[in-house]
């Protein structure tokens, strides 16, 4: 089986839309955070928990992530590592443009309901996450663009799959998902 890899903007669903399809298929799940945590432990780091990234150490370590795109490179490259084994379900921006091979689904949203996914998620407000995700939008297109030249969250060229989140919830977004895997033609 190869590898599914599933993208799309911030709070768009991606990592749980990811664990269901793991469960239901019985393959691990890993993303781009997993393998940052991986690397934060060979820097001496001592990250674990889902908050780390707000700790002391996590700030540090995202800082030091932000003064070279070797970092992200080197992230990549370890996801498609992964993603050449197969048998794997991985969330990452860019691997889609990147990897030849693999179920590829772009995950699409609003503004408005990922910022609503984003406030229930994180509580904050919606206003509070239509600002947050515009900065990140902005910052995930810039940076994929300078790195690789993708037009991220633009082409939607390398995707077998779109699904559009707006309308229905992750479990359902799941089920579309499992159903195209399980009736695709190989």
């Amino acid at each position: 089986m190869d590898a599914i890899i599933i993208s799309g903007m911030p709070a768009v669903g991606k990592t749980t839309v990811s664990k269901v399809i793991s469960e239901a298929l019985a393959i691990p799940t890993v993303g781009g955070g997993d393998v940052l945590k991986e690397m934060a432990v060979e820097e001496g780091y001592l990250s674990g928990g889902g908050d780390w990234w707000d700790t002391k150490d996590g700030m540090s370590f995202l800082n030091e992530r932000k003064k070279s795109s070797g970092f992200d490179k080197e992230v990549d490259s370890r996801l498609l590592q992964k993603a050449k084994k197969g048998r794997v379900v991985i969330t990452s921006y860019p691997l889609p443009w990147l990897a030849e091979r693999g179920l590829k689904v772009w995950l699409s949203g609003s503004a408005k309901s990922r910022a609503r996914r984003m406030a229930k998620r994180d509580g904050m407000t919606v206003s509070q996450c239509l600002e947050v995700l515009s900065i990140r939008d902005s910052e995930n297109y810039k940076l994929y663009k300078k790195i690789y030249g993708i037009e991220f969250g633009k082409d939607l060229r390398p995707f077998d799959l779109v699904v559009d989140t707006d309308s229905i919830d992750e479990s359902r977004v799941a089920e579309i998902v499992l159903h195209y895997i399980k009736n695709r033609p190989d």
